[in-house]
């Protein structure tokens, strides 16, 4: 019994831990760029799929990972704002190293570099993508490659990269940014990749769904504690009769 007790107390914390990653996930409906973060519970999956009431569950299996699926492009009509539409990410430079986003919020520097909100450098092909001093914002234009012009004059373009099946190896870093988490994985050109110019990329959260998730994970929480609940009643029963 003590086993099961066990095994039902670490159903309880992952549980836990589903219901913290949901609340994360709506906290971020309106995060641009955002990427839901989901815990897979295949045996929990496969009972609420079925219709089958929850049941204490005694093992769970629980898979952390980010969903990078397309969000909805949503126009905005700043110049500085960057949407991507294909597989891919913005690369972004900083001291410790290139970080990478879906986020393309961006602006200009004293030094007329595109830069994210936070000030880094955006990466171009050929390094820092620079806007000629006179030049406004609403002269910028973005061909559909990354292509970045002034005036019409090309001055960069976008470094827009991919990484395939690793793309599941990619930790958060906070600001919406990843970095890759094992050693000498590299990523390559995005290909098949379009950059909207006065577009951002709306989160991927689905309110609805992720809402039908909480309702399953309080269920299936509710059931584990009941569990729990019995068991302690049922030793009490036992030590009772055991001390006469």
């Amino acid at each position: 019994m003590a086993d099961t007790i066990a095994q039902v107390s670490s159903s309880i914390e992952a549980l836990t831990k589903e219901f913290e990653v949901i609340t994360n996930n709506l906290a971020n409906t309106s995060t641009v760029g955002y990427k839901r973060r989901c815990n897979t519970f295949s045996r929990l999956l496969e009972e609420q799929q079925s219709g089958e009431e929850a049941e204490p569950t005694y093992e769970v299996a629980l898979d952390t990972k980010f969903d990078f699926s397309q969000g909805n492009v949503v126009e905005t009509g700043r110049p500085l704002d960057f949407a991507l539409y294909g597989k891919g990410f913005f690369v972004i430079e900083t001291p410790e190293g290139p970080l990478y986003t879906r986020n393309g919020t961006f602006s200009t520097d004293r030094n007329g570099q595109i830069v994210d909100m936070e000030g880094r450098m955006v990466a171009g092909e050929a390094g820092p993508i620079t806007v000629p001093a006179g030049v406004g914002v609403s002269q910028i234009t973005i061909s559909n490659d990354g292509t970045v012009s002034a005036k019409g004059t090309p001055t960069g373009k976008f470094r827009l990269v991919n990484f395939g099946n690793n793309e599941s190896k990619l930790i958060p870093v906070g600001g919406n940014c990843f970095k890759m988490g094992e050693e000498g994985v590299e990523p390559v050109k995005a290909e098949h990749i379009v950059v909207k110019q006065g577009y951002q990329e709306s989160s991927n959260v689905n309110i609805v769904d992720e809402l039908v998730d909480m309702i399953m994970v309080s269920r299936l929480y509710e059931a584990n504690m009941k569990f729990l609940a019995a068991q302690k009643e049922t030793s009490s029963s036992i030590m009772s009769v055991a001390m006469g």
